[in-house]
Formats: C-alpha cells, structure tokens, sequence
C-alpha cells in the first residue's frame, strides 16, 4: 500500500477528526498506487495518522475512512459501518419509515450518501474510491436490509470534479417511481426518480415537529371565545357575535409556506391545527408532489396551491399591503382616494411565515450575493406577518455561516421596522449528524422569530 506523507506546516485538522486531505497538504507520496485505491496517511515525521482513499485528480486528494491501518474496503468493512448506522438511526429516528441511513463522512463514508424510504433505497455515490465500490456496496446494503429496490440519484454535478459521469437508474430489485414513508405521524408520497437530490428532505424532520407550537391560539384575534354551554357543560367557541363556531380549527394559524418542494412543512402546520395554509413553489412538479400529498393526509379544504416565485410574490403582495394602508390613511384624513383602480388581490397578511430555500451560495465567491437574496426575502417576509406572529427562516448554504445569516436577518429587520425575538435557533436532524471539526457538516440554519413592530 502506497504512503502520503503530509506536509510539516499544514493545519492539524485530521487530529481534529476532519477527514479530507487536500492536495496541497500532500509533501510527497512514496509507493504507487491506483486512483481510488487505499493509502495510509503519515506525518512528516512518519507517524501513522489514518488510512483513506485516494483521487489525485481531485481537490481533495485523500478521504479518510478508518483511524487505523486497513488493507480492503470489503464486504465486512462495508457491513460494520452499515450496522453501525442502522443502530443509530433507529435510536433516534422513531416511527419514521424514510430517513437518511448514511450521511458520508459522519458516517465514515465519505463519498456515500444512502436514504431509506420505506423498503427502498436511494444511493447517491459522489467520489472515486466510493464509485470503484459501488457494487460491494450494493451486494452489502441488499444483504443486510433486503430492500425491494436499490436506485441511484448520482445525478449531481460535483460528481464531474471527481473525473465521474452524472448517472441513476436502478442498481437492485425493483424501484418503482413513487414511494410513501411516514414521517411525524403523515404520508408522504416521494418521487424517486425526478425528485431533488434524492428525493426528499430528511435533515429538516425535527425542524417541521417545532412549529407545532405556532399554530393554535390564534382564534381570540378573531374574537373568538370558550364559553361552557349550559346544556352539555362543555365549553364551546363562540364568535363575536355569540353564535357557536363549528369550523373545528377555529384557533389554527394562517400559513404561507415559501419554496414548499413536496409541502413538508404545509402538512405538519395542518396536522398541528393550521386554519389555512397558502403552499407556494416555483416548480410545477414541486406543486403536483404537495398537492397530491395534502390530499393523501385529508387536508385539501385547508390548503391552497400557488405556482410562483416567492421573491415575486412577496414583493407583490407587501406592495399590495403598502397600497391598502394609503387607501386607509388617505380615507382617515379625509384626503381624496383614487377608487378607479382596483386594489387587487395582494396585500394579504398570515401569521406564520415559513421561508425553507435552496441553497443560495453554493460557493464562498456567492456568499454577498447569497446575503442580498437573504436580506431581499426574508424583509419582505416579515412583513406580511401578522403584528406578533412569527417568522419561521432557513438557510442551507455552508457558506452561509450562522453569525452571518443572524446579521443579515437582523438588518432585514432593522429596514422593515421590526423587532424580531429569536425563540429558537436549530440544525439538521438527529439522522444527520456532524462531527465536530467537521465545519461542512453544520450547514442548516434554521430559526423561529416573533415578529413585532416598532
């Protein structure tokens, strides 16, 4: 086995448990070796540090997979890491039928990604030394969960930096298109083929369960009371008028989703009390995947569909709402009101506004302009929500660092006039852990504001 021996001045961050070895840390390599093939890792002094693959036509050169010496990435290597993952998994993950099984390096696999929907697999392969294995993975993951199907989505372009061709298609078994998986209690059906990545969203699971609190307890700013009826003794919501509300989420919060993919987070506001949910995407597949998903858990008469591109549609309707207060302020000092063009539709308000994007800088050279289309939305965001509701904002760009997308949220509220109070700030799900040292592991952001005017 061929030997790299690490430059004297690099940063010591293979003790510190990263396990990329770029290129440029590489003083020289003393044997031959096959690219794809294990080296071990040594000081400058000779020290055993670790052992890895190795692509030399890749920025990063070597990728760890074991802390002590190992001659192959057989089938029995293959099975302890998958074990290993699998017990996890199921430690954490629940009820749930879909989660991510492996998540690369913090599962010790570089290169490997694998998500469990139901009695089907999904692997995304993303390096060399992973692609040269790819059939002992396959052969190993059938053995151990006999799944109905393995399918692969390593239709990605960072494949192209390893030397490798974008490919998916079916590996094992039978993969049909569709899928359904339970997560937090709901259906949901998953596109295996033409979904992003690799179908679903796994990492903001515990993420979607936290904004249960959000979404009752909003009925009295329609003056909507309890009062216990004299016959039965039991209370019952009354309007203002003294008339009993029969709609049952009478105290449910009014919702706006923005870039709603397959409407994860629409189905778990309506299954936690949501009175109305406008679910929103640019993508009519992403719209057809939560249409059909919303019908499949009975929550069609509480959820409307938008196909459109949120920083559009929010402009359009904080626009909309700047024009009604000048209607109302003009009409209040007896000042003249232009009647002859219709306000419109827009200028609607809702009480919870969720914000889940994609990836705004998928390089650090993107990260100002990132930060302006951060700024830009969630600005407009904020004001559409209803005086003490809440904004409820995600980010995951690993560019993005935390402190920066804090700051940028907090001058998108300085400019918009509010008060934003933070009332938890969180990352990606239990199935996708982060080792520490690791910073390209801790790459979501997710936040939940009160929102106020000052």
């Amino acid at each position: 086995m061929a030997s790299v021996i690490l430059d004297r001045k690099r940063k010591k961050r293979l003790e510190q448990g990263h396990p990329w070895i770029y290129a440029n840390e590489i003083a020289s390599v003393d044997g031959e070796c096959e690219p794809g093939d294990l080296v071990s890792v040594l000081s400058h002094t000779g020290q055993f540090l670790a052992c890895g693959y190795m692509n030399p036509k890749s920025q990063i050169a070597v990728r760890i997979v074991s802390y002590s010496p190992l001659e192959h990435m057989d089938r029995d290597f293959f099975a302890d890491k998958f074990r290993q993952a699998i017990q996890l998994r199921s430690r954490f993950v629940g009820e749930a039928t879909g989660y991510r099984l492996i998540y690369g390096e913090a599962d010790f696999l570089p290169g490997l990604v694998v998500d469990r929907f139901a009695d089907v697999l999904v692997v995304q392969v993303l390096s060399l030394g992973m692609e040269r294995r790819k059939s002992i993975i396959v052969d190993t993951l059938a053995e151990l969960l006999q799944p109905r199907g393995i399918y692969e989505r390593s239709d990605v372009p960072v494949r192209e930096l390893e030397g490798l061709e974008q490919t998916k298609g079916t590996l094992y078994g039978e993969c049909p298109r569709f899928v359904e998986i339970i997560e937090n209690g709901l259906r949901i059906e998953v596109d295996i083929e033409q979904g992003q990545k690799t179908g679903y969203f796994f990492d903001q699971r515990e993420n979607r369960e936290a904004i249960g609190k959000l979404m009752n307890g909003w009925g009295a700013r329609s003056g909507i009371r309890l009062v216990v009826d004299e016959s039965s003794g039991r209370p019952v919501p009354v309007n203002a008028n003294g008339k009993e509300v029969t709609f049952p989420y009478w105290d449910g919060a009014s919702v706006l989703e923005c870039f709603s993919h397959t409407g994860s987070f629409t189905l778990n506001a309506c299954r936690l009390g949501a009175k109305k949910v406008t679910c929103l995407d640019i993508s009519e597949h992403a719209i057809d995947s939560a249409r059909r998903n919303v019908e499949l858990n009975g929550f069609g008469d509480r959820v409307e569909f938008v196909v459109a591109d949120a920083f559009d549609y929010l402009r359009a309707h904080v626009k909309g709402l700047d024009e009604r207060k000048m209607r109302a302020q003009a009409g209040q000092s007896g000042g003249k009101v232009d009647t002859s063009k219709p306000v419109g539709a827009e200028g609607r308000t809702w009480d919870v506004v969720i914000l889940d994007p994609p990836a705004f800088a998928k390089t650090k050279s993107a990260v100002d302009g990132a930060l302006r289309g951060y700024k830009d939305i969630n600005l407009h965001a904020m004001k559409l929500v209803n005086e003490g509701g809440f904004l409820v904002t995600a980010s995951c760009s690993y560019h993005v660092r935390s402190e920066a997308f804090l700051e940028t949220i907090l001058a998108a509220a300085a400019d918009a006039r509010k008060v934003l109070r933070l009332i938890e700030f969180r990352g990606a799900g239990k199935d996708h852990p982060h080792i520490l040292g690791v910073d390209e592991g801790d790459y979501l952001k997710f936040a939940i504001f009160e929102v106020r005017s000052r």
